[in-house]
Parts: structure tokens; sequence; C-alpha cells
């Protein structure tokens, strides 16, 4: 099985499953960080949940208001901040190395389409 590389304008997300260690790479367009396979995993599960919660989210606001939202696993902590239909994510690695990075709005609904089938073959 190859290396799958998705990307599109301010966003990036990798498997590559025949790494030793570093089998997922996630990244904005000018920077990257590689991540074990249970922190992939880990990323797109959140992802998805966060990405869910925020639109179930948009009917109970109004229109200005804005909300965030944290996740956690034992790998990372995530959270999303802004409005139902566009917002920041944050990623911040709880293991090993540490990394702190984000998005803007702009690349998420593309990032998260693309995590939830960068591994479905």
């Amino acid at each position: 099985m190859n290396r799958i590389i998705k990307s599109g304008p301010g966003w990036r997300i990798g498997w590559d499953p025949e790494a030793a260690e570093f089998k997922g790479l996630v990244g904005g367009d000018d920077w990257a960080i590689e991540l074990t396979e249970e922190e992939l995993n880990d990323f797109c599960r959140l992802l998805g949940q966060l990405a869910h919660t925020m639109t179930q989210m948009a009917n109970e606001l109004m229109d200005e208001e804005k909300i965030a939202c944290e996740a956690e696993s034992d790998w990372l902590w995530m959270e999303v901040e802004g409005y139902p239909d566009a917002y920041r994510l944050h990623l911040i690695l709880n293991r090993g190395r540490r990394c702190e990075c984000s998005w803007p709005p702009a690349p998420l609904p593309e990032l998260v389409r693309a995590a939830k089938g960068l591994k479905i073959f």
C-alpha cells in the first residue's frame, strides 16, 4: 500500500502505513508535523466529533454568537472556536515531542472531509 497525501489551500493530511513510527501527517500551507498512528487516529476521530458538535450547535446559537468546544485524548488536545459555519481549529500534542498548531476557518470543511476518508480504501 502506498503513502496517501491529501491537500488543499491551507491544509494537508497524510498516511503512510509503511513508516516505522510516524505514519501520519497534518499541516498547513507552510508547515507540517508527522504523527504516530495513534495520534492520527485520534486527530481524525476528534476532528469529526468537534465538527459534528459545531453543526449541531448552529440551531442553538444566535447568528452573532461564537462557541468554543474542546476534545481530548491521551495523545492530543483539540479545540474549535468561532461560529458553527466558520471556526478555527487548535491542536496540541500531549505525549512525547510537543507541538502546538492551528488552522484558520477557511480550510476546515475540506480538512474535515479528508480526515473522514483518509484511511478508507
